[in-house]
């Protein structure tokens, strides 16, 4: 019995004509249903299912507790990994419905990076998502084979921030980009010795803008800068030199964010940068 995982994006609540159609061709053939419990796409999903009476549903949900539940269907708890908190709690059971499932449907805001891991950990298992843009109205197909194509066309945001949320064997950088770009440096292996990286004419770059900012004391300029320097980098790898977690370093280091002064120091330090006082003339 095929079964598909549903999700998608926490900024829609209601579902188009197209989605509703595609949710009724699964309900046709029979396909058991996984879904999770967030508000948003799933809560819009279990809506449909439950207005047309469809019983072969699961709900997935992390921790004991669940959020949305409309059909009373069976629920499937998942537990997080010790300490896990906001979005690293609930992917626990997003990580769970890619390997259960079949194939997937993902909905998508055409900007949110929850549902694009989705496709990403289905195609990791070899599995084909179905994408449909709700902006654009449009639905493609995403394999394994398709995912590198998909992924060049994401905007640069988007890019870092599903290296930023996905684990090490998610990502697999090294099968997603041979010749890294300018935002796509792979992790370096874990080894004894680490090989400095060799620095391009893209950090050069970024490198002066995180100057310019400094010299006009302007600190989001400041912050991005360092921040895409770090994602280039490679934030898990960043972290680990830094001596800080992951999560909370990509939300220091995301638009709008307020690093410490430690932290900045930290992060310079880690990927070959300091920070030195120059004196200017008044004259």
């Amino acid at each position: 019995m095929n079964t598909v995982f549903v999700g998608g994006s926490r900024h829609i609540s209601r579902l188009s004509a197209e989605v509703k159609e595609r949710l009724n061709n699964v309900m046709k053939n029979g396909y058991d249903v996984i879904v999770g419990d967030a508000n948003g796409v799933d809560k819009a999903v279990q809506k449909h299912l439950f207005e047309s009476a469809y019983e072969k549903v699961t709900v997935f949900c992390s921790g004991e507790h669940y959020r949305n539940n409309l059909g009373k269907w069976p629920t499937q708890h998942v537990k997080p990994p010790q300490n896990a908190k906001g979005f690293q709690f609930y992917a626990a059971k997003d990580r769970e419905m890619a390997t259960r499932a079949d194939f997937g449907l993902m909905i998508w805001d055409g900007k949110s990076a929850g549902t694009i891991l989705n496709v990403l950990r289905l195609a990791r298992a070899g599995k084909i998502s179905v994408l449909f843009n709700v902006p654009k109205k449009e639905a493609i197909n995403i394999s394994t084979a398709q995912w590198d194509d998909f992924l060049s066309q994401c905007t640069t945001d988007l890019r870092a921030d599903l290296r930023a949320r996905a684990t090490p064997d998610e990502w697999e950088p090294k099968t997603i980009n041979q010749q890294p770009s300018f935002f796509e440096a792979p992790e370096l292996p874990p080894a004894t010795t680490v090989p400095e990286a060799p620095i391009s004419t893209s950090e050069v770059d970024l490198a002066a803008t995180i100057n310019a900012a400094l010299a006009a004391a302007d600190p989001m300029s400041f912050v991005d800068a360092l921040g895409t320097l770090a994602r280039m980098r490679g934030m898990t790898q960043v972290a680990k030199d830094a001596g800080l977690a992951r999560e909370s370093l990509y939300r220091s280091l995301s638009s709008g964010g307020n690093p410490e002064f430690a932290t900045v120091l930290k992060v310079m330090a880690a990927i070959g940068l300091r920070l030195e006082a120059n004196v200017v003339s008044t004259k």
